[in-house]
Order: C-alpha cells, then structure tokens, then sequence
C-alpha cells in the first residue's frame, strides 16, 4: 500500500476478514484490527512525516504448527516502510495517568497482541504484530447417571 490515510479503510477491511477465516473472537478481531490500522498510522505519521505515496509493505499470514509440544494457531501481520529509522528507545507508550490526547496507540497495541516486534532489516523499519488463537475449550461432559 501507499501511505495515505485513505487506504488504511481497505487494509482494516483486509485484516477483519483475515481474523473471521481464522475464527477469533469478535473483541480479538477488533483489537487486532485497530492494532494494525494504529500501526499504520504511525508509519504515515512518524516514518513518512504524513507523506503521501510512500510505500508500506503489508504481509498478513496464518501462524499454524507446535510450540512446546502444543498445537498454536494465530495471525502474523508485518509492516515494513522505507521511512525514517525508528529509535526504539522513542517507542514508548506515555503514562496511563497522564490525561491528554494522543501517545496510547504502542500501549494498546502491546496490551492486544502477543508478540509486538519493532527491527530495521536492509534498511527498512520492521513492525510484526501477532495474535495466537486461545485454544478452544473442551466441550463439557455430560454428567452420568
């Protein structure tokens, strides 16, 4: 995608139906999606200053295999830009506590998922967001007689 605010609609759009294939719950499918859409925004904001036409690489995939000896199941988003460096020691939420507008969007976003990743990689800014699905609970037995 191009860097403009008026293709975060159809990435949002993207990343919902995603999350519905993958079956997550309706609260974790809106958290992922804003976790993205505030990512994004960021990149326009900060990497490309608000920038037009700047391009952001966008990689959406299904996370499927075992993890100690457990099946996992989850969504991988990455996002690269060419924009400005950005300094991880920046990349820090501000105070809960304090009451103005702005500063939360790193907040939520590492309160949502479950893995938030920030790396420069040839060049590039390197955001990869992920969200593992809970296991499903075991059906309940029925009780005997």
């Amino acid at each position: 995608m191009e860097s403009n605010p008026a293709a975060l609609g159809l990435v949002r759009a993207a990343v919902e139906r995603a999350t519905e294939v993958l079956h997550f719950h309706e609260e974790e499918s809106r958290a992922i999606v804003r976790s993205v859409d505030e990512a994004l925004a960021n990149v326009i904001r900060h990497a490309y200053g608000g920038k037009a036409g700047c391009p952001i690489e966008v990689t959406c995939r299904h996370l499927h295999g075992t993890q100690d000896g457990s099946c996992v199941s989850g969504i991988e988003i990455v996002l690269r830009d060419s924009g400005v460096r950005a300094d991880p020691a920046k990349m820090k939420g501000r105070p809960l506590e304090e009451l103005r507008p702005g500063g939360l969007g790193l907040h939520f976003m590492r309160q949502s998922m479950d893995e938030v990743e920030f790396s420069r990689k040839k060049g590039k800014n390197q955001l990869r967001l992920v969200k593992y699905l809970a296991p499903a609970a075991p059906a309940a037995a029925p009780e005997g007689e």
